[in-house]
């Protein structure tokens, strides 16, 4: 069996499975946030590691002699930073806590522009969320507890390193927009030479790696962990071939399409292009939009305006007769305020216009999915992708699916429903055993439009 602790920003979650990737338990958990030195919030890490640990504990007993491997799955942007003793020394910080414009202005100026920062390690200039940046602000403001950390550990990798006491890298967390990643050199960037952060940064090791320990009287294989959006582009590389695009949706709605294998452009890194890695080390060209997060803040508004439930929008579908009515004059009428829009907007959120709660989430979710085909067309580029894979919280999202299957009517679209993505590409990193062509049918109750 293999057993995946899958920790994501809202949700934490454990699952188990068998050697069929068959789902045998699983469990959540969701913790409240602390604040760091500064008052900002972000995750509690002692919470976090507690729950896992008796989690495994609990597990190990419960299923005695049958877990055999056992991985994790995280959010990205995030290092734990620990002592020569493995002692955890700063929170976990928050990848969007503000970045010190004068520490990011002194680091732009001794190696070169956004620009040129950005083309290089495939990472839109974004402070925080640039994770390599959070080890040059420590350096830069907190020297005394910097000289104390004897290694920054990606999150995943972290997590490893609880139960093996190896400190390693692996190639998925490197690669996603931390600035620390030369792509065309294929090794650290510069800067991170330069600055002798790269001493701070354990071995890189593949993502495949396993470290055998005992626990609980019982001989176990430790995956290194993984980055979770890498990991959730893990089951459908392993089953099919032809070229495609997955949408992973949630707070972040994130487009990947690991067949583009054209240079990052600086149009697109100014247009929300990045590079995600592969466990093998090859790039994943996508786009990340704040979809989810606007969705919801735009939801309340509505809900607010118009004294609906907050469970009123789930039984919404598309309505052929609101989006003719829609599209004859379609302007826009949302102020959007977790995405920057580049276009002409409303300064403040419209909805006098529209006489019921169904006609103005209509129109709220053309404006989204606008934004999203804008997003996905650029990383399809000149690929010839045959399928959309939609996975996550607007694969369930009636009017988000079938809007996209009408801009993209060429294509075959597919929604997937698995609240285990990402922990079951932890689990399937971990073995060599193939999976037959029909895993997704089977698994993740395709669906065809």
């Amino acid at each position: 069996m293999y057993l995946v602790f899958d920790i994501g920003k809202t949700n934490k979650k454990c699952f188990l499975f068998d050697e069929n990737y068959q789902e045998i338990w699983k469990g959540y958990a969701q913790f409240p946030e602390m604040e760091d030195e500064d008052g900002f919030p972000c995750d509690d890490l002692a919470a976090i590691v507690k729950w896992i640990k008796t989690t495994l504990n609990r597990l190990l007993q419960q299923y005695k002699h049958e877990i055999k491997k056992i991985n994790f799955s995280t959010y990205g942007a995030s290092f734990v930073h620990v002592d020569r003793k493995g002692k955890v020394l700063t929170p976990l910080y928050n990848y969007l806590k503000p970045y010190p414009l004068e520490v990011l202005t002194s680091f732009y100026q001794k190696y070169g522009s956004k620009k040129k920062i950005a083309q290089a390690t495939a990472s839109p200039a974004s402070g925080m969320l640039n994770s390599g940046l959070q080890l040059y602000w420590l350096k830069e403001t907190q020297a005394e507890l910097y000289s104390n950390i004897r290694w920054s550990l990606h999150f995943p990798q972290y997590l490893s390193y609880l139960l093996t006491g190896i400190p390693v890298s692996d190639f998925t967390s490197v690669g996603c927009h931390t600035s620390l990643w030369d792509y065309q050199k294929q090794d650290y960037h510069d800067w991170v030479y330069a600055e002798g952060i790269h001493h701070k940064l354990p071995p890189i090791v593949g993502t495949n790696t396993s470290i055998r320990r005992k626990i609980a009287e019982q001989f176990l294989d430790i995956g290194v962990g993984i980055h979770d959006s890498s990991s959730a582009l893990l089951p459908y590389l392993k089953s099919t071939r032809q070229p495609f695009l997955l949408f992973s949706t949630g707070t972040w709605s994130i487009a990947l399409n690991p067949f583009n294998n054209s240079e990052l452009s600086q149009k697109g890194l100014k247009k929300g292009e990045l590079n995600y890695m592969q466990i093998n080390g090859n790039p994943i060209r996508a786009s990340r939009l704040f979809l989810g997060k606007e969705y919801s803040l735009q939801l309340k508004k509505l809900r607010k305006y118009y004294k609906m439930g907050k469970k009123a929008h789930r039984k919404i579908k598309f309505k052929e007769t609101i989006y003719q009515q829609l599209m004859k004059n379609f302007q826009h009428h949302f102020a959007f305020d977790a995405i920057n829009v580049k276009r002409s907007s409303p300064k403040t959120t419209d909805l006098s216009s529209f006489a019921t709660f169904e006609m103005a989430y209509h129109q709220l979710m053309l404006e989204l999915v606008e934004l999203q085909v804008t997003y996905a067309e650029r990383v399809i580029g000149k690929t010839a992708v045959k399928k959309i894979f939609i996975d996550g919280g607007f694969a369930d999202n009636d009017l988000f699916v079938k809007l996209l299957t009408r801009h993209f009517q060429d294509l075959k679209i597919r929604t997937t429903q698995s609240p285990s993505g990402s922990a079951l590409g932890a689990a399937m990193v971990l073995s060599e055993e193939p999976i037959s062509s029909d895993f997704l049918k089977k698994q993740y109750a395709m669906k065809k439009y």
